[in-house]
């Protein structure tokens, strides 16, 4: 006789834990976090809990990758990808990290970031997961860098990766000054400031046809 799943076994207890881990920890940190919190906000029993994971650590390192799935998506299918030229398509991107923020700064600052701040040592494992998070999420963004400075010429010294890191070390720092002041203005205004500067510093060379 075939017995039906429980929903402590099913993949969708799983996600549930995964999203809810996503947004407790942005909002209590992974100190403040405990795993009946979790379990709580997942509506999945703590047997549930370690189904599919050893330990709270172990849990976020896996939502440290679904931080990053979920980021493909979103970025993977933009419509800034459909502008033919390079510089458009790097500016189309950081509009969109701009659009992004709305509510509170829990609801839009980076999963792997605000991690980062708490375990990176106590805790090199996530450490390792949430660097992967952001230093692969950056990589996407290498190729139309790479156009764009092949077409503009911006000047010597300049890389893809380079530009690419830059991009999140700017977002990063914007998402933790909009909770010091308590204002997602602040990372507004930042990325603003992030976009003016691609724009400049993309001016200053000479487009080159490459038709």
């Amino acid at each position: 006789m075939k017995h039906s799943n429980s929903v402590s076994s099913s993949p969708s207890s799983r996600s549930r834990l995964l999203d809810a881990d996503l947004r407790i920890l942005r909002q209590k940190g992974y100190n403040g976090t405990t795993v009946d919190d979790l379990c709580a906000a997942a509506e999945v029993t703590k047997g549930g809990f370690f189904h599919h994971f050893q330990s709270k650590e172990d849990m976020a390192i896996a939502a440290a990758g679904h931080w990053s799935d979920m980021a493909t998506g979103l970025f993977g299918g933009a419509v800034y990808h459909n502008h033919p030229d390079p510089l458009d398509r790097v500016l189309g991107y950081i509009d969109l990290r701009a659009a992004l923020i709305r509510g509170a700064p829990a609801e839009f600052s980076c999963f792997a970031g605000t991690v980062t701040q708490e375990t990176f040592l106590s805790h090199p494992a996530i450490r390792q997961a949430c660097a992967a998070s952001i230093f692969g999420h950056a990589e996407t963004l290498e190729a139309d860098l790479a156009q764009a400075i092949d077409t503009y010429q911006p000047g010597k010294g300049l890389t893809a990766r380079g530009l690419a890191i830059h991009t999140q070390a700017v977002l990063q720092g914007a998402f933790i000054l909009a909770k010091a002041a308590d204002d997602p203005q602040v990372a507004i205004d930042s990325i603003g400031h992030l976009k003016r500067y691609f724009e400049l510093l993309f001016a200053s060379g000479s487009p080159r046809d490459n038709h």
